[in-house]
């Protein structure tokens, strides 16, 4: 049988597949020279394709040393042109016609010209098929990420994000022929498994997805030795594992909103994309993805569209035709991805977008020169920060003319993003522009000066003399907050505030005359997780310490988070101790400072 297979069957492995099952015998394996030449073109830009398929031919030849096929080239060594403007498929076409032979093809256009043009051809159409892959073997249920580098130690990531160990694999250095090895059988993979795709293809670099797991190969001249680096999820969390109360649910749901996600890499930002994507989809939206490369784990219903022709826009302007209720927007990282964003965000989709931030603040500051200030707001109006796979800081923006934080006179008033923690309201940063330049400025509490030290030790005197009893005074600007036991309150007013009046005349200040706040107890609201126990006491108790007490011991002294509870790990000591006292139908109570 005399046959003639095209780059596509030659990069994958399946002539030699056929051969070595013996479904293909001394059979005469015309090479075209044009399929030569347009992987060494590859191979000399640094690509994997072109790598893998030279190493293909050289085991062809291989076999037909031993005996089990012939081989020999044919045909002309097409031109520079021919090769960048894609004629390659033609010549192979013609080299079939010319030699009689058999095509074959795992490209669906290739067999449909060739049929049209009356030639012979043998369709292999791409595979499933579950194989033991080498980059398998170096994983197990904990691994995150595998690193794989020449004359190198394997050394594998695991645990789950924000708490993870580096942990070595094997003693034995591993070589370059090692390392292309495994390289030329996850090629032949991506290219058979109807699941897998070559996402990136580079001088030097490619990126590969290989179901659920992204691999980056890195050679020379990019990178300075052979490297291969494979990253797999090995979490997958529901919107409900992240406790979040229905206010935030409702603001994802929200399609009027535009939303960003941000972290340091490996924070758990897409994790907690995937839940959002797929909390929508449950609530009977339409959600599509926009990424590069096209790596988060969602449900077969929810599509994932790459950049369309390597452009984001192109893929933005056909989601416009495709009118989605909501697209998550991964890795949105360059200025373009930002333009991208505000653009598709204007035209009305309700927009979730990721990106890579080590505070939430800096992520708004990513906006500033890609966005015109005043329409960031229009943009973005929330920031979900996420670390070590959980929440750490929800903000909020919005837009108003003001004087900005630490400037006095009128004529300074400005359009001004204020830029607030969700959950407490506390303005956090004004973004403004001063000059030419824009201006993000923290609202810090201002230090006390010795003096305003001094004037609240002598307000203090004053009070406790006139019987407010131990006594805190905190001065303002125009006035001073004095705080007293309740009881005491009456005394210092005095009958029709005479008092109180009197005082203010001495020191020449406005008073306010306030209660001390207590500890006191609150009876939390307890739900059971997998991973852990959540006590609910209230997100007006956000960011004060409390203590979790049991039969009057205290099991647990922790700060209220912002959404207002306090989350325990079931594993540790003090999830522990708290199941017991459930168990055993103690109250629990929380004790806030």
């Amino acid at each position: 049988m005399k046959i003639v297979p095209d780059t596509s069957v030659i990069i994958d492995g399946r002539i030699t597949e056929l051969v070595k099952s013996d479904k293909l015998q001394k059979a005469d394996v015309v090479i075209p020279l044009a399929v030569l030449a347009e992987l060494e073109y590859q191979a000399n830009k640094g690509r994997e394709i072109g790598i893998s398929g030279l190493k293909e031919i050289v085991e062809l030849q291989n076999l037909s040393k031993e005996g089990k096929i012939y081989i020999h080239f044919h045909g002309k060594y097409p031109s520079k042109d021919e090769i960048e403007y894609g004629r390659i498929d033609s010549i192979i076409r013609e080299v079939a016609e010319e030699t009689g032979a058999t095509l074959f093809t795992s490209d669906k256009v290739q067999s449909q010209v060739a049929k049209a043009k009356g030639l012979k051809v043998f369709y292999i159409p791409p595979l499933h098929e579950e194989r033991e892959l080498e980059i398998l073997k170096y994983f197990d249920e904990k691994t995150m990420s595998v690193h794989l580098r020449q004359d190198c130690k394997p050394f594998a990531k695991k645990g789950k994000p924000g708490k993870f160990k580096i942990v070595e694999l094997s003693n034995e250095k591993l070589t370059e022929k090692k390392l292309s090895d495994i390289t030329h059988q996850i090629i032949e993979y991506s290219k058979r498994d109807s699941d897998s795709f070559i996402e990136i293809d580079r001088k030097g670099v490619t990126v590969i997805q290989l179901n659920n797991m992204r691999i980056v190969i890195a050679r020379q001249p990019f990178s300075d030795k052979f490297e291969i680096t494979a990253t797999r999820p090995i979490v997958k969390l529901e919107l409900d594992d992240y406790n979040l109360d229905e206010e935030v649910k409702r603001r994802l749901s929200n399609y009027h909103r535009g939303i960003l996600v941000s972290g340091p890499p490996g924070s758990g930002k897409s994790t907690f994309s995937q839940a959002v994507a797929e909390y929508l989809y449950n609530l009977g939206a339409i959600v599509k993805t926009m990424e590069n490369p096209r790596d988060l784990q969602v449900r077969d219903e929810i599509t994932q569209y790459a950049p369309l022709e390597k452009r984001m826009e192109l893929t933005a302007d056909i989601l416009l035709l495709v009118r989605p209720d909501f697209v998550v927007f991964d890795e949105v990282r360059r200025g373009n991805d930002f333009r991208v964003f505000a653009d598709m965000r204007l035209a009305g989709i309700g927009l979730i977008g990721v990106t890579h931030a080590n505070r939430a603040i800096d992520a708004i500051q990513r906006l500033i020169g890609r966005v015109e200030l005043g329409m960031i707001p229009q943009v973005v109006d929330t920031v979900i920060h996420i670390v070590g796979g959980e929440i750490k800081e929800i903000l909020e923006l919005e837009f108003t003319v003001k004087i900005p934080h630490g400037m006095e006179e009128a004529d300074l008033a400005r359009p001004v993003i204020v830029v607030k923690n969700f959950y407490t309201k506390k303005s956090l940063y004004e973004i403004y522009t001063y000059g030419e330049q824009v201006v993000v400025m923290p609202i810090s509490e201002q230090k006390k000066t010795p003096l305003q030290n001094m004037a609240e030790r002598q307000l203090k005197h004053i009070i406790e003399r006139y019987g407010g009893g131990n006594a805190k005074v905190e001065i303002n600007k125009n006035s001073a907050n004095v705080y007293v036991d309740e009881e005491n309150i009456p005394r210092l007013i005095g009958k029709g505030g005479k008092t109180i009046s009197s005082i203010e005349k001495d020191v020449g200040i406005k008073i306010n005359v306030l209660p001390i706040k207590k500890e006191h107890e609150v009876i939390p609201n307890i739900i059971k997780r997998k991973k852990n126990i959540v006590l609910k006491v209230g997100k007006s108790y956000s960011g004060r310490n409390a203590k979790i007490i049991a039969d009057g011991k205290t099991i647990l002294t922790k700060k209220i988070s912002d959404q207002g509870d306090i989350k325990i790990d079931r594993k540790s000591k003090a999830g522990n101790n708290i199941i017991d006292v459930i168990a055993s139908g103690m109250n629990i109570v929380v004790r806030i400072k």
